[in-house]
């Protein structure tokens, strides 16, 4: 499905594939040969998603760029997204591989070659270098990017509260430690955000 969003309109190579049931929202473009599978949502909101070359958006992955802070989705060539992952706000290189259930987070930089295994996540504003591993069911926090597992929840708390992720998701400032306000304005803004959403135009 094509939909209209803040007048911008999904442009679609003639070689690319787009599932019948994938969904399109407003300044998304995707590249020759692209493969947009089942289920995939892919929403620019008021800013865009780009989706390179021979790039691969598996079943019922979520790629969304926000127009609170403008964070756009950028895949470049021949990455791979797999199922269910989600991309937000996030610029993906060339031949990265993100593999199922994966996450990305906004302002985020995954560099080429780079692979995020099955389950992991890398947060937001982390930048992971060329053909860099994250493994499995990991998260990679910072710039550049340090790799925690279960066993440093501690560390982990406090690698995230240095990257300040309701700012970069939500252009909310609230202290780290105030969770109910932070979660309280966070809300107000994706709910004004996705008021815009009431205007859109099924176009294909």
């Amino acid at each position: 499905m094509l939909i209209r969003h803040r007048g911008a309109e999904p442009r679609v190579d003639p070689s690319a594939y787009v599932a019948p049931n994938a969904t399109l929202v407003g300044d998304v473009r995707v590249g020759a040969h692209a493969r947009v599978m089942y289920g995939a949502v892919l929403d620019a909101e008021g800013a865009h998603v780009e989706v390179g070359a021979y790039t691969i958006v598996s079943e019922h992955a979520v790629l969304r760029a926000t127009a609170v802070t403008g964070a756009s989705v950028e895949l470049g060539d021949h990455v791979f997204v797999g199922p269910h992952a989600t991309v937000l706000g996030a610029s993906v290189h060339r031949c990265a591989y993100l593999a199922a259930n994966t996450t990305v987070l906004q302002l985020a930089t995954v560099g080429a070659g780079a692979c995020v295994a099955v389950g992991a996540l890398v947060h937001a504003r982390s930048v992971l270098r060329a053909e860099f591993f994250v493994p499995p069911h990991t998260t990679a926090v910072g710039d550049p990017a340090e790799v925690f597992g279960p066993d440093r929840a501690d560390e982990l708390a406090a690698a995230i509260a240095g990257v300040d992720f309701a700012d970069a998701a939500f252009g909310v400032r609230a202290e780290w430690t105030d969770r109910i306000s932070r979660y309280r304005e966070a809300t107000e803004v994706r709910s004004a955000e996705y008021a815009a959403h009431a205007d859109d135009e099924v176009i294909g």
